[in-house]
């Protein structure tokens, strides 16, 4: 069992992610007591999708490559269609993935965010839900699909979209609280 305050919890990401998909549950989880850590694959700084256009850049704190799964208690993949797209082509970005769900550490991915879950071949037999256009590729990819705000599946967390971020959010953190989760392997 690990309190919020105690808990150390990594985002990664790379360039196109859905603005609020990062920033939210980063200053959230912040807020809530959290340490949280941003990784992208160069470790610079990686430039957010606003909706429509380009937005924001959000600062980093290290390479992926550098990340260490006995560092933090938990993951969160955000979304875009950008981001998640380019990660998944980065093997150090789906070792990763594969690492903190073979630990029994807390997953979490929003909207897009679970391709990288696909491309980790971590979501067979798991319950998930997802952006609509990419639950036809978690169907295929072996999951049992749901529509609803969260799912939950022994610590790997999954949402739909942006208006599902306080809930997303707040399940992380009661998993969190609820220490590792040991899993069947995918």
């Amino acid at each position: 069992m690990t309190d919020i305050t105690d808990a150390k919890i990594l985002i990664i990401s790379t360039d196109g992610f859905e603005r609020v998909e990062l920033e939210v549950p980063r200053d959230k989880l912040r807020e809530a007591g959290a340490t949280v850590h941003v990784a992208s694959p160069d470790g610079e700084p990686i430039k957010s999708w606003d909706e429509t256009d380009w937005g924001p850049k959000a600062d980093v704190d290290l390479k992926i490559s550098e990340a260490r799964v006995e560092d933090y208690h938990a993951i969160v993949l955000p979304g875009g269609q950008i981001n998640p797209d380019i990660l998944r082509t980065k093997p150090e970005a789906v070792q990763l993935v594969k690492d903190f769900t073979a630990a029994g550490k807390i997953v979490a991915a929003i909207c897009h965010g679970p391709w990288m879950l696909i491309e980790a071949d971590v979501v067979r037999d798991r319950e998930m839900t997802s952006y609509p256009s990419i639950r036809t590729d978690l169907k295929n990819a072996g999951a049992r699909v749901v529509d609803r705000e969260v799912a939950t599946d022994q610590g790997i967390i999954t949402s739909r979209n942006p208006d599902d971020l306080d809930a997303f959010v707040a399940k992380i953190i009661e998993e969190v609280r609820e220490g590792k989760h040991p899993r069947k392997a995918a």
